[in-house]
């Protein structure tokens, strides 16, 4: 019976791979990504403008001046609190691929530092993995450690936000409206589809080791109760995130965290999809479009407050940290990591059992 279900489980396993292989082939993923970008950013920008160009300069003005200053400080603390939950994204990984070894200092240096680099800077999965390399590298991890962790901190943050818009619309499916304009219904249909997969991937976990490969390299998934820790620390990381917001949205008209919560979820995944620097535009014109009710002046208020306190802010510091760390290892003496091509951060071989996975010895740390 095992055996069965092992065989079944592979053939379905083989029929995606064959798909993806297919569209890959066929029509290619960047052109599939790039069509999608642009669409999104189109929209966004059609939608923008048609908000802004009735927007009152002086009253955006007024509503950041006179700001409740506690209102911002509970929002800096969120961000803070959002950040600092980011890093055991990291830690989390580092765990995961054995390399229990690094203490938590590196991994709060690599994950603060290329999440802030990454929301800014745009096409993140990129961005923040050059800048885990050159953190993890001078602690002798190779480029494929980092691939992995790349791989593993990026599947953290997609099962938390398919979590949370699960859970979400299925409870308030009108904020998914608000955005997709699709009946309330429909919304909730997919939400409860999107739980549906997620318990069919923890189950799937669950029952034994799981591996994804491809080429060179393999990763052993996190099994189900290291999955569900996993889906906890997006669920806070986005918690964070989403009060922050909450509470700089106007007061009134009064809507629930949660409502909040679904429409700021779905706009910044339109945003990272969109592969815009910080999402810019395509955010901004989500949570406009979305949020409608709320006086828009006050509104936009809230939203550049947000975009210094989660983007900017975190971003100066990170360049700072950055700049800091260069310099001392410049005074060092110490020479840049060589220069290797990233293998693929998105792994289409999978197996049930796990690999020998080929590591780096450690190396005294120089930074």
């Amino acid at each position: 019976m095992e055996a069965r279900q092992g065989d079944r489980e592979q053939r379905v396993l083989d029929r995606l791979h064959r798909a993806a292989q297919f569209c890959d082939e066929r029509i290619g993923w960047n052109r599939i990504g790039v069509a999608i970008s642009l669409t999104i950013i189109a929209v966004a920008a059609v939608a923008l403008y048609r908000i802004l160009r009735t927007i009152e300069v002086d009253e955006v003005i007024e509503a950041l001046v006179t700001s409740d200053w506690r209102n911002i400080a509970l929002s800096a603390l969120c961000v803070a609190g959002g950040y600092f939950t980011l890093t055991f994204y990291d830690l989390f990984a580092l765990r995961t691929i054995g390399r229990s070894d690094m203490p938590y200092r590196v991994a709060a240096l690599a994950g603060f530092t290329s999440y802030a680099v990454g929301h800014n800077v745009g096409a993140s999965v990129f961005t923040g993995g050059a800048v885990r390399y050159r953190v993890y590298s001078a602690w002798g991890l190779s480029a494929i450690e980092v691939a992995k962790i790349c791989f593993l901190a990026g599947l953290t943050f997609w099962l938390g936000n398919a979590t949370v818009l699960g859970l979400g619309i299925t409870y308030a499916p009108l904020a998914a409206t608000a955005i997709d304009q699709l009946p309330a219904w429909l919304n909730r249909v997919g939400a409860v589809l999107i739980l549906i997969v997620l318990a069919l991937y923890v189950a799937w976990v669950w029952r034994r080791p799981r591996v994804v490969g491809r080429e060179n390299w393999s990763v052993t998934l996190p099994d189900g109760p290291l999955t569900l820790l996993q889906i906890g620390i997006g669920i806070v990381d986005l918690g964070f995130c989403a009060l922050a917001m909450y509470v700089l949205v106007p007061d009134e008209p009064n809507i629930g965290f949660i409502t909040l919560a679904v429409i700021f979820v779905a706009a910044t995944l339109l945003g990272f999809a969109s592969h815009a620097p910080g999402g810019i535009g395509v955010f901004d014109a989500a949570m406009l479009v979305a949020l409608w009710q709320f006086d828009k002046e006050d509104l936009l208020a809230g939203l550049l407050l947000f975009r210094l306190l989660y983007y900017i802010v975190p971003f100066a510091l990170s360049l700072a940290i950055l700049g800091a760390r260069e310099l001392m290892l410049a005074l060092r003496g110490t020479p840049p990591p060589p220069f290797v091509s990233l293998p693929p951060l998105v792994p289409t071989e999978i197996g049930n059992q796990p690999a020998d996975p080929h590591r780096t010895k450690p190396v005294e740390p120089i930074g």
